[in-house]
């Protein structure tokens, strides 16, 4: 049995070592270079666990090396399982999670330093060659032992803001376009796999309740996903038109498997996460569980509790795969999604529907002081708008938004804007029927009610849906007056709901009707700089619509855009490179870029395709290539002045008559 153990020890050496060395190792995110470097150092290994492999030894001989063997080979297994959830683990999670990843990193290394130290290389007989690689190995996991080699403070600190809501709106962009290059999620195809590595995380995480925490990450990685969308298009071309087969019909598509309920087998419409991390469609996992099962169907877990967590990151690519396979996307049934319980105490709750009965009064002056102390409760914490909310404040809110007082009307719109900051109010307020509501006020109240009406749109839009719903009303001809005339807290906030609203390309129209392409130029060339960075993403998402590029165009942009490019910040310069890419391909793409090489376009290019960001660089990378397609024909089109008299001869040798030479067309040509 002794003998069998020591075998199993250097299989397990040989099998940990090779599964390393046999590549399809991709590391793609904040851990890359500390993940490089573990998996370089056990596949050093290679040699000595070949000549483990080769070996043949008596039974005496192999428990030697049960012993000798039997701490490596834990230490490489745990290692593997380490590089494992580098490659396949959620991006988001390992950073959010990074003191105890870094843990894992610095546990693995002592491990494995410890089980090479004092290393009994006699009772191995392995050559002097494989002894040195081990011994290189030793002295590399030494020197990684005693230095800490942390992730990127800023990166983290960035990423936790986000989570946690403690960013700056004006900033948002900026930290999402990072995040999105430093978490290599860039394509559909990372995003869908974050997605999946999201869920197999909390499934793997003993049916703990994912409750806040994956909800969190999921709008997280949503917040990626929408901003990925909107920068890079062609990541997601928009299909109208059904897949054609052969024979003229409709070509049947094959449904992901990760986009179907595992109950039912068809693509979801809602899909929400259960407590042990699988996905369900909402209305027949609900049916499951109220027919008094308590167990997971997919894993037969036991589910500790039977929260469920709206899937808003898978919702949205099963959105985009249905538009981009011209598919109908599925409709979500018109309920109330779960809400968690509220903790409100008794006093609470008498507290808050007292102020809800004054809501109701027929005196003026109670029903503002009623909806003043709203706002201030909604704003004050999440358990307070759960409770106002679970209440019934919201439809009372809604009557107040047609308040003939200004200052009734005001705190009625702060208060739904403070409640929408819980994701699950969101769908009550939409439901309620509020946004037309909303829309009065952002046309009619005074200025700060406004802006808060405005806020309240940007809040409500983040889910894709209600993009098309506050498109429909209105609210876009509304916000764009007020990004024209309001103050500048105003102007912010109704150009991060413009932004927002036109992610959805049916909003895009609307928003370029009501004149917002102009008013955004104006503010690229405003020298006082004011929401330059909001202007250029605004500009970068209409300009890939086809009324948007003729608009944009129409403004003589590309001297501007030219020089944001040569002397932008890093952002405003991919986004001017990309406000240029799609002017480049619209029914004026020759004066465009024409004007372009007059403005010298060619060198601030050059520029970005070396230091650019990641995106910066891909879409200098394709300008480049149609600047010098056009300079390319401009030249073949351009007529050399020798070509023109030789052609010019050989029409008169032509109107001369035959047996007349060229020296005789020179002559008479001489003459004239």
């Amino acid at each position: 049995m002794a003998g069998d153990r020591g075998r199993g020890a250097a299989e397990r050496v040989d099998a940990a070592v090779g599964a390393v060395g046999s590549g399809g190792w991709e590391f793609r995110n904040a851990y890359r270079r500390q993940l490089l470097a573990l998996s370089r150092r056990i596949r050093l290994l290679g040699p000595f666990a070949e000549e483990l492999r080769e070996a043949r030894r008596g039974s005496a001989e192999q428990e030697e090396q049960e012993r000798a063997l039997a701490p490596l080979a834990d230490a490489l297994e745990e290692a593997l399982d380490l590089l494992q959830l580098g490659r396949d683990g959620s991006r988001i999670f390992l950073v959010l999670d990074r003191d105890e990843v870094m843990k894992k990193f610095h546990e693995s290394i002592a491990q494995l330093e410890q089980a090479l130290c004092d290393f009994p290389y006699d009772k191995l007989d392995i050559s002097d060659e494989a002894r040195e690689q081990v011994e290189l190995v030793h002295a590399q996991l030494k020197r990684a032992k005693e230095r800490v080699d942390m992730p990127d403070d800023e990166f983290y600190n960035e990423l936790c803001s986000l989570y946690n809501k403690s960013h700056d709106p004006s900033a948002e962009l900026d930290i999402l376009g990072r995040l999105s290059e430093k978490l290599h999620l860039t394509t559909i195809a990372d995003l869908t796999q974050e997605s999946l590595a999201l869920h197999e995380m909390v499934a793997s995480g003993g049916g703990n309740d994912p409750g806040e925490h994956i909800e969190k990450m999921s709008m997280l990685l949503k917040k990626i996903k929408d901003f990925v969308q909107t920068q890079n298009p062609e990541t997601g071309p928009l299909v109208t038109a059904k897949p054609m087969g052969s024979n003229g019909k409709p070509r049947p598509v094959n449904v992901p498997d990760e986009f179907r309920c595992p109950i039912s087998l068809e693509l979801m419409k809602d899909p929400v996460i259960v407590a042990t991390g699988q996905t369900y469609e909402r209305a027949l996992i609900e049916k499951w569980l109220a027919s008094g099962h308590h167990t997971c169907p997919s894993t037969q877990q036991r589910m500790p509790n039977t929260t469920l967590t709206p899937n808003y990151v898978l919702r949205s690519l099963i959105t985009q795969w249905c538009e981009a396979n011209g598919i109908d996307p599925p409709k979500r049934p018109t309920q109330q999604p779960d809400r968690p319980t509220s903790s409100c105490s008794s006093s609470e709750r008498a507290s808050i529907d007292a102020l809800l009965s004054k809501l109701c009064s027929a005196d003026p002056e109670e029903q503002r002081s009623a909806a003043a102390e709203l706002r201030l409760l909604a704003k004050r914490n999440a358990n307070n708008r759960i409770c106002i909310a679970e209440a019934g404040a919201i439809p009372l809110l809604l009557s107040l938004l047609s308040s003939s007082d200004l200052q009734t009307q005001e705190h009625a719109v702060t208060a739904l804007l403070n409640l929408s900051i819980h994701e699950d109010n969101k769908a009550s307020i939409i439901l309620s029927g509020a946004v037309p509501g909303i829309v009065h006020v952002l046309k009619n109240g005074s200025m700060e009610a406004r802006e808060n009406a405005a806020a309240t749109l940007f809040s409500l839009s983040v889910v894709d849906e209600y993009k098309v719903t506050i498109g429909g009303t209105g609210a876009i001809p509304a916000l764009v007056v007020l990004l024209s005339e309001g103050r500048q807290r105003g102007k912010k906030d109704a150009a991060a709901a413009l932004f927002n609203l036109c992610i959805y390309q049916g909003n895009k129209g609307r928003a370029i009707r009501a004149g917002l392409v102009p008013l955004v130029m104006g503010l690229v060339t405003n020298p006082t700089g004011a929401l330059l960075d909001e202007a250029m993403a605004i500009l970068s998402i209409l300009s890939s619509h086809p009324e948007g590029k003729a608009a944009i165009g129409a403004a003589e942009p590309v001297p501007v855009l030219v020089e944001m490019i040569a002397g932008g910040s890093p952002r405003n310069r991919e986004n001017a490179a990309a406000v240029m890419l799609h002017l480049s391909a619209s029914v004026r793409q020759s004066a465009h870029l024409a004007r372009a090489q007059e403005c010298g376009i060619m060198a601030p290019l050059r520029e970005l395709a070396l230091n650019g960001t990641g995106r910066g660089k891909r879409k200098a990378v394709q300008l480049l290539e149609r600047m010098s397609r056009f300079l390319v024909q401009q030249q073949e089109d351009a007529v050399d002045p020798r070509v023109q008299e030789l052609e010019e001869i050989e029409r008169q040798l032509a109107a001369f008559g035959p047996g007349v030479t060229e020296a005789d067309v020179l002559q008479q040509l001489g003459a004239l």
